[in-house]
């Protein structure tokens, strides 16, 4: 299985670093793009500097490299995720503008028909983001906002991290045992 990860601007880079670890542990191929404000994010929200989030990776391309093989629909992936996903990331994808390898990659898997996830982190939303979301969703592009449920009882933040990310590889068609799933009454 081969995965294209990519991490943009939007706060949450916790989830990125999160799904990262499960896939290499799963032994999944990863292809990780990040953006310039991506790369602060994850910096200043969890102390990982670029160079430890490439290391998380199968592979690592830079977001100015259109000669990249995940810009072209002929380099076959299962998937990609973008995780968080900014609204301007969002936005870029909603409307066709591939203006960095990160929305190339994300209108490659568009085009050939291929699972994207979209994971925006953003609150509250405009009519404006609602609209690209419901375009995207229109085009079966799964929008997957981080949103925990608390039926499982969570009692630290990596109950957290780790159940979104196990529902994220659910998404992915990746078997995993992160999550708590319900189990009734």
């Amino acid at each position: 299985m081969k995965v294209v990860v990519g991490v943009s601007g939007g706060s949450g880079s916790i989830y990125a670093i999160s799904l990262l670890k499960a896939l290499k542990e799963l032994n999944i191929e990863t292809h990780l793009v990040v953006t310039t404000m991506g790369e602060y994010v994850t910096n200043h929200e969890c102390g990982v500097t670029l160079e430890e989030l490439k290391g998380l990776a199968t592979y690592f391309h830079d977001n100015k490299n259109f000669a990249a093989p995940i810009a072209s629909g002929s380099f076959k992936v299962d998937s990609m995720v973008v995780l968080p996903c900014s609204m301007k990331t969002l936005a870029s994808v909603a409307n066709g503008f591939s203006d960095s390898l990160l929305t190339r990659a994300c209108d490659v898997t568009i085009k050939e028909g291929r699972k994207l996830i979209l994971v925006p982190r953003e609150t509250p939303l405009s009519s404006i983001h609602l609209e690209n979301m419901l375009k995207l969703s229109k085009i079966g592009v799964t929008i997957f906002p981080p949103s925990p449920g608390f039926y499982n009882y969570p009692e630290t933040l990596e109950d957290i991290v780790l159940n979104m990310t196990g529902r994220i590889l659910d998404m992915m068609g990746v078997d995993n045992n992160l999550v708590n799933r319900w189990k009734g009454n």
